[in-house]
């Protein structure tokens, strides 16, 4: 495990582009731990010995855990970054299946396919994390397909 300034001000800077301003320093307060690539890139944020995020090393974006997730709930405008599920999904999307879509109920219409998403149920309860797979629209038109690949469910 590994503390440093300059890694702590990389990954803040990261989640504030990825997730929005003022992100970075509500997923990653002073304290963070962090593992390390053998090229001594960050791979793992830890808090408490709770992961919070992995920087995915194909394209260098930060993948939340459920904790991180439910951390950058807390700091996005409500029904941001959001792909809401309808209740009969909830049991599966939960335990890490994929959300479909005909299964969304609406979603954040300023999200892109390949974003990581926070899926909630109706009651805007954290359900899981995932990257989204589908722009908005194209979820909006098919009733066929997985519209998140979950990550991590609450039930897992």
């Amino acid at each position: 495990m590994e503390h440093s300034k300059k890694h702590l001000a990389q990954v803040r800077t990261m989640a504030d582009y990825q997730f929005g301003k003022g992100c970075g320093l509500t997923l990653f307060p002073d304290g963070v731990t962090f593992q390390l690539s053998k090229t001594k890139r960050v791979r793992q944020i830890l808090y408490e010995n709770r992961r919070i995020a992995t920087v995915r090393a194909k394209d260098g974006t930060l993948t939340l855990s459920l904790y991180g997730a439910e951390l950058v709930k807390g700091c996005v405008p409500k029904d941001a970054l959001r792909v809401v599920v309808c209740e009969d999904a909830v049991p599966f999307v939960s335990k890490g299946k994929t959300a479909f879509a005909k299964h969304v109920v609406s979603i954040d219409q300023n999200l892109r396919a390949g974003e990581e998403v926070l899926v909630v149920d109706e009651s805007d309860e954290l359900i899981a994390t995932g990257q989204l797979l589908l722009s908005p629209d194209e979820i909006s038109v098919l009733d066929k397909g997985g519209a998140v690949d979950i990550r991590w469910g609450k039930d897992q």
